[in-house]
């Protein structure tokens, strides 16, 4: 079976905390009946069924009592389980799931093959990439695509009425054009991090901000409240599983079993996906006056004895609140710029120095404050290092935890590129201009993997799956075609709203793309791989443009983690980079660059060096400039659809 499905059935069992709990699909709610027979079961027969399609599924449960929310709270827990997983664990027409002790089954009707997909902005692309097979000599089209055409096969587009030889469309490659990034997130879908310090620490503040959630409320944990044994997981963030602990507390010898225990059970754990990606051990950086102090006697033991008990699991001393011990340096010696940092070499590092004997440990400082950003950005970056020196082998460019970890987090675009090049790097992007990945495909099907794994890689919250869309590969699409557009020419114009009012009215006005420019036009979408002259062009284009509007797409969304993806947002992305200097400059580039098929991996340098220059960011603010203003302050409240038909009047 495939995507879509139809949802005719759920249960959830063992679910005997739960005060009522509600499905929540394609933007409605569900209420699901409590058995009168077993109050721990729950369940729904739908007399007409639910589609699920790319968007996730959600479960929305109230408690009887705080145990589905790690901070003690009593607020609704959402499980969330995304389309992806429902396929891998379906078994006939039943797709069976865990949430802790609940167990939940999904129930889907019979499928009866399509045949064929079309989108609804007239634009063909495959209903399903995961079965993409290979095109062997068959005719290119040469019409303009309209809504009436239907995809066949491998996404060749056949007009109405005309049929495709059975034989030209089997599949020769079992697997077709898998991606790279499904098989490393199957392998480790989430990063795990255990986080460990004292209530007020700062805890909660720290993971909100590198992660993009707005849920978490760890620091407000009271003593003894804290399970370290809770697995708390955000919607807004699918690749981050965060273990709390409290921090060790005077006198409190009971915790330092229990994170000691935790963290041994952990390393034994057979799947790469349940052990701890990283440790960070969280400290309040003590100032004098106050009467603080770093370590009390626990968190000594447990530093002591930490690498027999951590082994190669990535741990970092994080010094929280440095805000508070620059202001109290600058107050007490002002005029003293290296003040601060020799007092964390004294009173921080040299004492946990000392006692554990490790002269290089791990350590950074940091604050959630806006002018600090930058140690939030230390700290994500001294993770992600420690995390590929532990979980990556040689023979691997990009491996499963780092590429979780570079996901989960939402500050470093940079480490989003790197991990991008990387992934290419381990199949797709290799020896483009001859590479046997490619061929029997047409370059529909080749840019829809590699799109898939550039997407895959940012991990935006997109529940809706807009930068998947057909719209939105549409729209990159007609962009690469451009690319071959003399060098003198002028992008696509795309019209600007002309209200007056002030940034807060502008907000308010949609975005105006032209309707043609979500039908894909060109024949050379269709053409088979190296049939095309100048393929190698078109490649080079779509990541490059790929990258740099998802570029845009993270600094628009900057303050806005936490909320859904909107369609306007990556409309004024697209908007902002497609009447840049910056796509000017990236095209002239590709089309003056010359492919050597002898030097099998030019095209993969030349990628490389164009989506990571070195002046990267200034020209994404410059990109961005005057766009921000048009940002809704919400999320959905704020979005609008794809086209506008009256901008193709």
């Amino acid at each position: 079976m495939a995507l879509p499905l139809r949802l005719s059935y759920i249960e959830l069992q063992n679910a005997k905390d739960a005060e009522s709990i509600a499905l929540q699909l394609n933007g409605a709610e569900y209420p699901i009946s409590q058995s009168p027979e077993k109050s721990s079961t729950f369940s729904k027969k739908f007399d007409k069924p639910l589609t699920l399609e790319r968007e996730q599924l959600s479960l929305s449960v109230n408690p009887k009592k705080p145990l589905f929310s790690c901070c003690g709270q009593t607020g609704p827990e959402t499980v969330v389980i995304r389309s992806d997983d429902v396929l891998r664990k379906l078994n006939g027409q039943e797709s069976s799931h865990q949430w802790g002790k609940m167990s939940i089954k999904l129930v889907f009707l019979p499928q009866t093959p399509p045949e064929g997909t079309a989108s609804s902005a007239g634009t063909m692309l495959p209903a399903n990439p995961g079965a993409l097979q290979p095109t062997i000599e068959q005719p290119v089209v040469t019409h303009p695509i309209s809504a009436d055409d239907r995809v066949r096969g491998a996404g060749t587009t056949v007009p109405p009425n005309t049929s495709a030889s059975a034989s030209a469309l089997a599949p020769t490659n079992r697997e077709g054009l898998r991606p790279t990034t499904k098989d490393l997130i199957e392998q480790c879908p989430r990063f795990r991090v255990l986080v460990v310090g004292k209530s007020g620490v700062g805890k909660s503040t720290l993971i909100n901000q590198i992660f993009g959630v707005a849920t978490a409320n760890v620091a407000k944990d009271k003593p003894g409240d804290a399970d370290i044994e809770k697995e708390f997981t955000s919607p807004e963030n699918d690749r981050l599983i965060l273990h709390d602990s409290k921090g060790f507390e005077p006198g409190d010898g009971g915790n330092y079993e229990t994170v000691k225990s935790f963290i041994e059970k952990r390393k034994e754990m057979p799947d790469i996906k349940d052990r701890l990606h990283a440790v960070w051990l969280c400290f309040q950086i003590p100032i004098p006056t106050h009467g603080e102090r770093l370590l009390e006697d626990a968190a000594e033991a447990f530093l002591k004895i930490g690498e027999k008990v951590l082994g190669k699991t990535p741990t970092i001393i994080v010094f929280t609140k440095y805000d508070r011990l620059v202001s109290f340096m600058r107050q007490k010696k002002a005029g003293d710029s290296e003040a601060e940092q020799r007092y964390m070499q004294e009173y921080c590092i040299q004492p946990i120095q000392d006692f554990t004997g490790d002269k290089n440990i791990s350590n950074v400082a940091v604050s959630s404050k806006p002018k600090y950003e930058q140690s939030l950005r230390d700290l994500i970056t001294l993770t992600q290092d420690m995390v590929s020196m532990s979980f990556t082998s040689p023979e691997n460019q990009v491996s499963a935890v780092p590429l979780a970890a570079a996901g989960a987090q939402r500050m470093l675009p940079k480490l989003k590129v790197d991990l991008s090049i990387d992934v290419g790097k381990q199949r797709y992007w290799k020896a483009l201009g001859t590479s046997a990945n490619f061929r029997g495909y047409t370059m529909l099907d080749c840019l829809y993997v590699i799109h898939t794994d550039i997407v895959s890689v940012w991990n935006f919250y997109d529940p809706c799956d807009y930068l998947t869309s057909t719209e939105f590969r549409a729209l990159l699409m007609n962009m690469v075609e451009r690319v071959d557009a003399p060098a003198g020419s002028t992008p696509q114009s795309l019209r600007s709203n002309s209200l007056d009012g002030g940034l807060p009215l502008l907000a308010l006005a949609p975005v105006i793309l032209p309707l043609n420019a979500f039908v894909i036009l060109g024949k050379w979408v269709y053409e088979t791989y190296q049939r095309l002259q100048g393929f190698h062009t078109k490649f080079m284009a779509y990541i490059v443009d790929l990258t740099h509007i998802l570029e845009i797409l993270f600094s628009l969304t900057a303050d806005m983690r936490a909320k859904k993806l909107t369609r306007k947002a990556i409309k004024l992305a697209y908007k902002a980079y497609n009447e840049s200097e910056w796509m000017r400059l990236a095209h002239t580039d590709i089309r003056s660059f010359q492919c050597s098929t002898a030097a099998r991996d030019v095209v993969l340098d030349k990628i490389t060096s164009m989506i990571s220059p070195a002046n990267r960011e200034a020209r994404v603010s410059r990109a961005v400039e005057g766009m921000r203003g048009r940002m809704p302050p919400g999320d959905s409240e704020g979005d609008e659809e794809w086209a506008d038909q009256e901008a193709s009047q």
